[in-house]
């Protein structure tokens, strides 16, 4: 695909899935469209192995956009960042199809081991806000990841994914569309899981109280006893 494609497709692209557009000629503004017109002149020169004149195309898209795309890195078609500061994409990242990523995210290795050491994301991925897909593994197609989450194991495909670390709090197999970027409403585990804590510490103190009143009872029913007994002896 040539220049004028590419051009084409990022600007449909954006059209498409950001609801705030009310001109076509916003489009040239935004950072993710500048981005991937750059990116995709520092990739192919990355594959001629131009590696210095790759990354100095990619730098400089980083300092104007804040998006930071390794020129090795893979990208499918659809590719959609929204507002995009902060996003870092590493050298043996590779992202599927239709995928969307929001502000901060992160897609890294672990460390300076060689070889793959980025992540895999497949087609029709949401990642969310500040979200860190950190290591060389796959995230399934169809996945959502949730705002902040820290992922640093493999996802399977149609899961939701939140928390840190990043926990599977929904697989049905059900496919998430991409036109679904729904990055609030979504399940949270610790929450759910302080809610759990509260209601087992609530039911504990009733049983305690309960303990309490029935040793209270029982005590009582001895002292009567007890007085009783003291009564009859003393009348004899």
């Amino acid at each position: 695909m040539g220049i004028l494609g590419r051009i084409k497709e990022e600007f449909q692209v954006i059209k498409a899935r950001d609801p705030s557009i009310k001109s076509p000629w916003e489009v040239l503004l935004y950072p993710s469209f500048r981005v991937m017109i750059s990116y995709r002149r520092a990739h192919k020169q990355y594959l001629k192995g131009h590696y210095f004149r790759a990354r100095l195309i990619s730098q400089r898209a980083a300092r104007k956009t804040g998006i930071e795309i390794h020129p090795g890195a893979v990208i499918g078609k659809g590719f959609f960042i929204d507002h995009g500061s902060g996003v870092i994409i590493g050298e043996t990242a590779v992202v599927g199809d239709n995928v969307t990523l929001y502000q901060g995210v992160t897609l890294g290795g672990t460390g300076k081991e060689t070889g793959k050491r980025h992540p895999t994301i497949g087609d029709n991925v949401m990642i969310s806000a500040g979200a860190k897909i950190i290591g060389s593994f796959t995230i399934g197609e169809n996945s959502k990841i949730g705002a902040g989450s820290v992922v640093i194991e493999e996802v399977p495909p149609n899961c939701t994914v939140v928390g840190v670390p990043g926990r599977i709090v929904k697989r049905d197999n059900i496919k998430v569309p991409w036109s679904d970027m729904d990055q609030c409403h979504l399940p949270d585990p610790v929450q759910e899981d302080i809610d759990l804590l509260q209601r087992e510490n609530t039911e504990l103190i009733n049983r305690v109280l309960d303990l309490e009143k029935t040793v209270r009872h029982l005590i009582n029913e001895n002292k009567e006893r007890a007085t009783i007994e003291m009564e009859k002896t003393n009348g004899k």
